[in-house]
C-alpha cells in the first residue's frame, strides 16, 4: 500500500515481480538504449493530461490499470491532480488485485488464458513467460515528472503449501 501525489500531466507507477536483468523496452515492444526494469505495472497517471491515457487498448495506459494489460474500472474514483490517492496491490499466489482510495478496481490471475492473450496484445509479447515469474523485484517509477510517495507499506505472509 503506498499513497501517492501526482503534478499535473505526470507519468509514473508502482511496478512489482520486477526482472531487472532484462534488456529495457520501447513503448513499441522494441530494445531500448535505457529504461526501468520489466515488470507488471500499477500505472499511476494524469489520465486527462498525458498523452499515454489515449495509447494502449482500452484505457489499459490510465491511473490503476495494469500498464499496457488490463484497464481499471471506468468507474474508478482519483482524487484531484496535487491530492493525495492511495494505491494498494494485493498478491495471493497467482491472483492480483488493484485498490484505488479503498475501491477495488481491477483483478487477473497471472497465467489464466486471459492474461495470456493480455500479453499476447502488448509490448511484453516477446518477453517468455513475462509477468509469471515466482518472484521479483518492487519499484517506483520515475520518468521524471514530481511524483511524490509516502506511507509506503508492504507485508508479506508466506502461502500456506
Amino acid at each position: 500500500m503506498v499513497d501517492f501525489k501526482i503534478s499535473e500531466g505526470a507519468n509514473s507507477g508502482i511496478k512489482y515481480f520486477c526482472r531487472p536483468n532484462l534488456d529495457p523496452i520501447t513503448g513499441t515492444g522494441a530494445k531500448a538504449a535505457t529504461g526501468s526494469a520489466i515488470g507488471l505495472e500499477f500505472q499511476i497517471l494524469d489520465d486527462a493530461r498525458h498523452p499515454d491515457a489515449k495509447l494502449g487498448r482500452d484505457g489499459d495506459r490510465t491511473v490503476g490499470s495494469l500498464y499496457d494489460l488490463i484497464p481499471a474500472s471506468a468507474q474508478k474514483r482519483t482524487n484531484p491532480v496535487g491530492a493525495w490517492n492511495t494505491a494498494h496491490i494485493v498478491v495471493h499466489g497467482k491472483k492480483v488485485e488493484h485498490w484505488l482510495n479503498g475501491v477495488k478496481i481491477l483483478s487477473y490471475e497471472r497465467g489464466s488464458s486471459a492474461f495470456r492473450e493480455a500479453v499476447a496484445q502488448s509490448k511484453f509479447k516477446s518477453i517468455p513467460g513475462f509477468g509469471e515469474w515466482a518472484d521479483g523485484h518492487i519499484l517506483l517509477q520515475d520518468h521524471g515528472d514530481r511524483v511524490s510517495f509516502k506511507n509506503i507499506k508492504i507485508r508479506y505472509t508466506r502461502s500456506k503449501p
